[in-house]
């Protein structure tokens, strides 16, 4: 019984690592700034040789921090190249390295790194547009996602490019985003709460509802602010864009990378139900799982004055 038991873990252990080994990453430069190469890799598997849509990741870290080949980040690269995408995982500048924690009275460089990160962003979108046929992807259906300030610059970059705001000088106004992912994000606004000229992707939002780092709900004064999941989730029922809102109840920051680890069936049903089908859907789940423990309570100040 005991062989038994000890060939079939042996058998699936080989089945599972064949089948791993089919994806292929490689790297490529799509941008220099002063002197320094921004680099993006990308994930496939290589017995595909169709044409693909894209999810495209930027990871999480503050703006301080992060590298898009961290190991929490790998499963989420392999899960969807095993689901017919190409994965895209791009570098962008840390506009906030060595720099005091942002609050409302010292947003200017928050200001100037979510700017960077976004150009970054835009300068990566453009190249995947540009070398579309030798990558074999589709750049009608480029979806992005990401975590924490991964999960603010790929909201904003949304948010912008449907605004035409000044900040866009990359993408043509032909290009949309098929869809964003967020994981523990928001919006900067000097506007109030956020709205849209043009209505934008279908938006997939987790947030934690205890999460001291990026604000479940906002942080303003007067109609400057950071405006988190559940207000912008609120302004998309108001306007009838379509959305998914995973209201993750009494967890913290965790929720900027678990749900990238326990959740990939989810997002994939989004995508599917919200992208490629076109469901009009606008949903809120309160989701609540008592065995699920908040490790990461942190606040802004607290985390940018770490060493």
């Amino acid at each position: 019984m005991y062989k038994k038991l000890f060939s079939l873990i042996i058998f699936f252990s080989l089945v599972f690592s064949a089948f791993s080994a089919d994806i292929v990453k490689t790297t490529h430069t799509f941008a220099e700034r002063e002197g320094v190469p921004l680099q993006l890799d990308i994930y496939k598997n290589k017995l595909n040789a169709t044409t693909q849509p894209v999810l495209l990741f930027v990871f999480g870290g503050g703006f301080k921090e992060g590298t898009r080949d961290q190991e929490s980040y790998l499963d989420y690269y392999r899960y969807f190249a095993e689901n017919g995408f190409t994965v895209v995982a791009i570098d962008y500048r840390l506009g906030l390295k060595d720099e005091k924690a942002p609050g409302i009275f010292n947003q200017k460089p928050l200001r100037r790194a979510i700017g960077l990160a976004v150009e970054d962003l835009y300068a990566a979108t453009d190249y995947l547009i540009k070398n579309a046929d030798e990558l074999l992807i589709d750049i009608s259906k480029i979806i992005i996602s990401g975590s924490s300030a991964g999960a603010i610059t790929v909201l904003h970059a949304d948010y912008e490019h449907r605004n035409g705001m000044s900040s866009d000088t990359i993408l043509s106004d032909g290009f949309q985003y098929a869809g964003v992912i967020s994981f523990a994000g928001a919006i900067f606004s000097r506007e109030g709460l956020p709205d849209y000229a043009k209505a934008p992707a279908p938006t997939l939002f987790f947030h934690g509802s205890a999460d001291k780092l990026v604000p479940y709900r906002q942080i303003s004064f007067l109609n400057l602010g950071m405006f988190g999941s559940k207000p912008l989730a609120k302004r998309f029922k108001a306007k009838n864009y379509p959305y998914l809102f995973y209201s993750m109840e009494n967890i913290g920051h965790d929720v900027a990378v678990y749900p990238i680890e326990k959740f990939q069936p989810e997002v994939l049903r989004f995508i599917r139900d919200y992208v490629f089908d076109k469901k009009p859907l606008m949903i809120d789940i309160n989701y609540f799982d008592p065995n699920q423990e908040s490790k990461y309570n942190q606040s802004a100040r607290y985390y940018y004055n770490m060493d």
